[in-house]
C-alpha cells in the first residue's frame, strides 16, 4: 500500500525533503540500518548529505548497506559503492565498521550467499527475515528496482535474502536483495526523478496496463511504511 506520496519540484528539492525525513528517522535510535541505492537521484542526495548534513547526523549509529551492486571491483566507475564512497562516505565521520558493501569483485553466487550471512548476523529479524530500518530504492524506466528486472520478476518472491540478477541488455551480473527482504523493511522510500519514468509511475499508481510486470509495483512494505518521493517530471502523468 502506498502510504505516502511526496511530489517535489526537482531532484534537489526531492533530496532535501528526503534528507530531512532520513534525519528524523535516525534520531534517538541507538543503531540504524539503511540500505542504499545507486542511480542518478542518489547522487544528488549523497552530495547534499555530505555538504549540508554532515554534522547533523550521528553517523556512529548508522550502518550503510546496499540494496544491489554490479559485479565489478570497488574501484570501477560502475560500482554503487564507489559512487557512495566518493560523494558521501569519504566526507562524513562514519566508522569503517559501519560500512557493509557487497563485494562486487567476488564470484556472484558466492557473494550473494556471503552478503546474506553478513546481513543475518547483524540486522535484527522480524517475520523470519532481516528488518532494515530504511530501504532506499530507485526505479528504472522499465519499472525495475534494486536489480530485480521485469524478466526476472520471480526474484520478488525468491526465498534467499540475496540473489544474482542479470541485466537484460548488457548481461552484466549483479547481486541484489530479493523482494521479500525489501518488503520486510520498517520504512521503504522510492526516490524517482525524470519524465522517462512518468508512464510507469502512472500505471503503477493507477494499477493500469502492464503494471504487474514491473518489479517496483510489487514493493508493498509487508507491515512497514512505503513512501514515494517524485519530482514533477516523474509525476507528470
Amino acid at each position: 500500500m502506498m502510504n505516502n506520496k511526496n511530489i517535489c519540484k526537482d531532484g534537489e528539492t526531492l533530496s532535501e525533503e528526503f534528507a530531512n525525513f532520513f534525519l528524523r528517522e535516525t534520531q534517538n535510535k541507538p543503531v540504524f540500518h539503511v540500505a542504499l541505492s545507486g542511480g542518478s537521484t542518489p547522487k544528488i542526495l549523497f552530495d547534499l548529505l555530505a555538504k549540508e548534513y554532515a554534522t547533523k547526523f550521528n553517523w556512529q549509529t548508522i550502518h550503510f548497506w546496499w540494496g544491489d551492486e554490479r559485479c565489478v571491483p570497488p574501484t570501477d566507475d560502475e560500482s554503487n559503492y564507489k559512487m557512495t564512497k566518493e560523494l558521501l562516505i569519504d566526507k562524513i565521520a562514519i566508522p569503517p565498521q559501519n560500512i557493509h558493501r557487497i563485494l562486487g569483485e567476488n564470484a556472484p553466487e558466492k557473494e550473494a550467499i556471503r552478503y546474506a550471512k553478513e546481513i543475518e548476523g547483524i540486522i535484527p529479524a522480524k517475520n523470519g527475515l532481516p528488518r532494515f530500518d530504511l530501504m532506499l530504492l530507485g526505479m528504472g524506466p522499465d519499472g525495475h528496482t534494486a536489480s530485480i528486472f521485469p524478466n526476472q520478476i520471480e526474484l520478488i518472491k525468491a526465498e534467499p535474502i540475496c540473489a544474482v540478477a542479470t541485466h537484460p541488455e548488457s548481461g552484466q551480473k549483479r547481486v541484489t536483495l530479493t523482494g521479500a527482504t525489501i518488503n520486510n523493511s520498517a520504512e521503504i522510500a522510492f526516490l524517482v526523478t525524470g519524465a522517462n519514468k512518468a508512464e510507469k509511475i502512472q500505471e503503477i499508481f493507477n494499477k493500469e496496463g502492464d503494471y504487474k510486470k514491473y518489479p517496483a509495483a510489487h514493493i508493498k512494505a509487508t507491515d512497514g511504511k512505503l513512501s514515494w518521493y517524485l519530482d514533477e517530471s516523474a509525476a507528470g502523468k
